[in-house]
C-alpha cells in the first residue's frame, strides 16, 4: 500500500523555474528522494522508488544535484586503493 504525501506551493512557481507544473512535480519528488538518500535515510533503491524512477537512473542523476553516487573518507578512499595496487603487484 502507498500513502501519499500532498505539498502545496505558488501556483507560479513552476513558471518562475521555467518548468511545467507537471516537471515541477517530477523534479520535486527527485530532490526529494536525493535528500533523503544523500543524508543516508533511504537506499539508492528506496530512494529511486520514492522518485518513481529505476535505481540507474537514480544513480546516474545524482550529479544533477552535486550529490556523489558513494560517499567515502579519505583514509577510506586511500586504503581501498592501496588494496588495489597490490592486486595489480601480484
Amino acid at each position: 500500500m502507498n500513502h501519499q504525501l500532498n505539498i502545496s506551493y505558488p501556483e507560479k512557481l513552476p513558471d518562475a523555474l521555467q518548468l511545467t507544473h507537471e516537471q515541477f512535480q517530477i523534479d520535486a519528488k527527485m530532490a526529494m528522494a536525493v535528500k533523503l538518500f544523500e543524508l543516508g535515510k533511504l537506499s539508492s533503491g528506496m530512494a529511486a522508488q520514492l522518485a518513481g524512477v529505476d535505481r540507474v537512473f537514480f544513480l546516474l542523476n545524482l550529479h544533477l544535484f552535486n550529490v556523489n553516487m558513494i560517499e567515502m573518507e579519505t583514509d577510506e578512499l586511500e586504503s581501498d586503493l592501496k588494496k588495489q595496487e597490490c592486486l595489480f603487484i601480484r
